[in-house]
């Protein structure tokens, strides 16, 4: 029961001012917020209670009691977490993997706080009914959608992914809907990615989208919205945290699939590791 604090972060820059007010002030005060009222919390952050209403709605949660006990569950597991490291400019080769790898770790906490396990079931679901995926991304999503593909194609579920944007375009056209279009972009507001999604969509395959957590075009137009935790400064924004919960949320929904037909993936990854000996 956690997620609370991750949530407020990831959404922070898109609040309007008076959530923004309350989100500022739960951040700075948690331990005092889990103990107050709906009606104590609007006065200590100088906001209404009907925006602190809004702001519960906003984030995904069902109410402020809700809220009240994902932020708890974050303090709960405080101690064990190392929290964001900065790199700064001529760090230490120590300070730089310590630092590099304690970032990845937190990435990966982060996003498990805010995945929901019904969405990655129906997406797994989804992706092991499939004709054919698709795996869609340009930039570094690319390499996650490469990524993808090669796992896939290992436990014999048919699938691509394409370097080229207008490639990825002319696949979707040919889209139908016992595919599914796999829609990868951290941002969630790629021109390219979005394009595609819709495509797929008018061809009524299934779209799954991996984005970062928060409202973003490509998550709104998606059957099933996946997330990972976003949080990056300037030196990480180069695709490191994101990159990392990616291919971890990758992983995850290869394996969901995977373990649904044990004996025949089993069987495929067998055959396709002795073929890559030879």
């Amino acid at each position: 029961m956690n997620g609370g604090l991750v949530r407020l972060k990831e959404v922070y820059e898109t609040l309007n001012p008076s959530e923004r007010k309350i989100a500022t002030y739960i951040l700075q005060h948690p331990g005092e917020m889990i103990e107050f009222s709906v009606a104590e919390l609007a006065s200590k952050s100088g906001a209404s209670q009907a925006a602190i209403i809004r702001l519960c709605k906003t984030i995904g949660f069902k109410g402020y009691q809700d809220l009240k006990l994902k932020v708890a569950g974050d303090l709960q597991g405080h101690s064990d977490e190392a929290g964001y490291q900065e790199i700064r400019p001529n760090d230490s080769v120590s300070a730089i993997i310590q630092n590099v790898s304690i970032n990845n770790i937190q990435s990966i906490r982060d996003t498990l706080k805010i995945m929901d396990e019904a969405m990655v079931e129906r997406a797994a679901f989804l992706m092991e009914k499939a004709r054919r995926i698709y795996f869609f991304g340009v930039g570094a999503s690319n390499l996650i959608a490469m990524d993808a593909q090669q796992k896939f194609l290992r436990i014999n579920k048919t699938s691509f992914y394409f370097a080229d944007p207008h490639q990825q375009l002319t696949a979707a056209v040919t889209m139908t809907k016992e595919d599914v279009a796999v829609c990868i972009s951290y941002s969630g507001e790629t021109e390219e990615v979005l394009r595609v999604g819709e495509i797929a969509r008018q061809r009524e395959a299934e779209v799954i989208s991996l984005t970062k957590y928060g409202h973003s075009k490509l998550s709104k137009l998606a059957t099933v919205p996946l997330f990972t935790s976003s949080t990056e400064n300037e030196i990480r924004s180069g695709a490191m945290g994101s990159r990392i919960t990616q291919l971890n949320l990758i992983d995850i929904l290869y394996l969901c699939v995977a373990s649904k037909n044990y004996e025949q993936s089993v069987k495929y990854l067998e055959e396709s590791r002795r073929a890559l000996k030879r």
